[in-house]
């Protein structure tokens, strides 16, 4: 009842604040004022605040940007040695710098390495934290957009990107991980800056423990769907969630910003029942999700579990199974890929639901501004699929969905699927998934959730396997690397494609997009797709483990 509670809970909460705080970030992406510090920042970049941008020159703002930002962030880790606050530790190796500053300019946090015994105060503040933020902001300017090629009237431009990603990282990311870090010092999260405290075990051993800022790196790590922890253990660790309401707090973070950027997308497009369809199929897919992955776990299917009663092992006793599994859940239903628990521990089948979640798109809600577009490409093609059992040319508010459209949306959905089924398949056939600590059907879950999590841009492990390799940093860093920019490349494409257009009225043929019948179509295209894609692979992995 307890778990239950936490979850419903959980919900009234989101509920409550969709309103307000999409009304809020609405206002900040399209407001025309720019502060003292946005100006300050036009200036050093050299930026025109007023001027627009084609989908082709936003693209390249973005990818210049994000270049930047992997050989900044690279240097930094292979330079740490010689920088303030390193604790003495080593420079970060070529491998290991090359796949953690990929995995934070991407938003997936995948971490090769223990943050404790790694990275020195610096490198987690200047270097790791700073791509929390902008990362995160890029996702978020990505899916606005979007939006604008939906609410154009046919100019062409979508905004200016540089505009947006400090728009979004001064008034939303900022203050609101702020407020969080206050709330997480209170509940007793570490933030010093301290090189650790020497102490004594209740065995009598000895043991360094390292302090540093954790709870503003927490804040935003969640906020962000962004994932990395400060420490090995993640968000199992008492010094980055340490009690029951705080790690509500981390889940209710998590969700924040995906599921409120729905009402963002209604007010853009000038109806905001049309973003009630969105949150309303995000909604579905999580409460499924979540709803499942509970059951599996609270089930304990296996000897062992059903013998004690309880799956507990590889869950903290802090929190119990409800609330681990809801973390699971959240944490793979959007890209944050921060964990409370361990989930190569989880049974066959609720070990399979992380997966599955990811496999979706992670849109249901998904991650910061990745799950919004991800999922308006969904109900383009669900658009597309309903007018041809009609007869009719598709539209999507007011804009026809033609064969450029349609291709642009349709090479979205292959680019991951490839990138999961290529990497595994490559794994075992140049004999890598020899580093899994299982074989048989679990040891291929463990190699596919590496490539799951990295392709989708989450950064979760199985953690049953060793990746720390300089094949497995280069492959799942290119994994993170195509898996975050193609993708955004033809979002902005089928932006640019959409503003172009003009509106076309409504007619007697048109699908309302806005009531229960789309609603459920999307819900039923997206895991269709998922089905017919992952199936066999699941069927050889957590499938067949699960029926064992």
């Amino acid at each position: 009842m307890a778990g239950w509670l936490f979850v419903i809970t959980l919900v009234l909460a989101l509920v409550a604040v969709y309103r307000p705080f999409g009304d809020y970030m609405y206002r900040v992406v399209t407001g025309t004022r720019s502060n003292v510090v946005e100006r300050g920042v036009y200036r050093l970049v050299g930026v025109n605040p007023s001027a627009e941008q084609t989908w082709g020159v936003y693209a390249r703002s973005v990818l210049a940007f994000s270049a930047v930002s992997i050989l900044f962030l690279y240097a930094f880790l292979r330079l740490q040695d010689k920088l303030w606050l390193s604790l003495g530790f080593d420079p970060v190796t070529s491998h290991v710098a090359w796949n953690t500053a990929v995995s934070f300019v991407s938003n997936t946090n995948w971490q090769a390495y223990s943050g404790e015994s790694t990275m020195g105060h610096l490198a987690q503040m200047a270097g790791l934290a700073v791509q929390n933020f902008v990362s995160a902001a890029v996702g978020i300017a990505v899916a606005v957009a979007l939006i604008r090629g939906f609410a154009s009237r046919g100019s062409g431009e979508l905004g200016n990107f540089w505009v947006d990603l400090t728009r979004i990282t001064v008034r939303v990311l900022l203050p609101v991980a702020a407020l969080a870090t206050l709330i997480f010092m209170v509940g007793g999260m570490v933030q010093n800056l301290s090189g650790g405290t020497d102490v004594t075990t209740l065995t009598g051993a000895a043991q360094h423990i390292t302090g540093g800022p954790v709870a503003s790196q927490e804040a935003i790590k969640l906020l962000g769907t962004n994932g990395g922890g400060f420490y090995n253990a993640n968000s199992a660790h008492p010094f980055e969630n340490p009690t029951t309401w705080t790690n509500w707090i981390q889940i209710f973070l998590i969700l924040l910003i995906p599921f409120s950027l729905p009402r963002v997308f209604g007010r853009m497009v000038g109806q905001n029942r049309q973003g009630y369809a969105i949150v309303a199929v995000m909604a579905v897919l999580a409460i499924a999700s979540t709803a499942l992955t509970i059951g599996f776990e609270l089930h304990g299917a296996g000897t062992v579990p059903q013998a004690v009663g309880a799956a507990m092992e590889g869950k903290e006793t802090r929190f119990g199974i409800p609330d681990s599994a809801t973390f699971a859940a959240a944490t793979t239903l959007t890209s944050t890929g921060a964990v409370n628990s361990f989930h190569d521990s989880y049974t066959a089948l609720g070990g399979m639901m992380p997966m599955v979640n990811m496999m979706l798109g992670e849109v249901a809600p998904g991650g910061t501004g990745s799950g919004l577009y991800g999922l308006l490409i969904l109900a383009v093609i669900t658009v597309f699929v309903a007018g041809l059992m009609v007869g009719r040319t598709p539209e999507y508010l007011g804009k026809k969905i033609g064969a450029r459209e349609m291709k642009l949306a349709s090479s979205y959905f292959l680019i991951t699927p490839a990138l999961v089924l290529i990497g595994t398949a490559a794994a075992f056939a140049n004999g890598h998934n020899s580093t899994a600590l299982n074989v048989g059907p679990h040891g291929l879950s463990e190699v596919l959730y590496a490539f799951t999590s990295a392709s989708n841009n989450n950064g979760s492990a199985f953690a049953g396997i060793t990746v720390n390799t300089p094949w497995w940093d280069t492959a799942l860093g290119l994994a993170m690397l195509l898996g975050r920019f193609l993708p955004i490349v033809l979002v902005l494409a089928l932006a640019g494609s959409l503003a172009r257009q003009k509106v076309t009225p409504e007619s007697e043929g048109t699908l309302p997009t806005h009531q229960p019948l789309f609603v459920g179509l999307v819900v039923g295209v997206t895991v269709v797709l998922v089905a017919l894609t992952f199936l066999p692979a699941l069927a050889l992995g957590p499938i067949a483990e699960g029926l064992s």
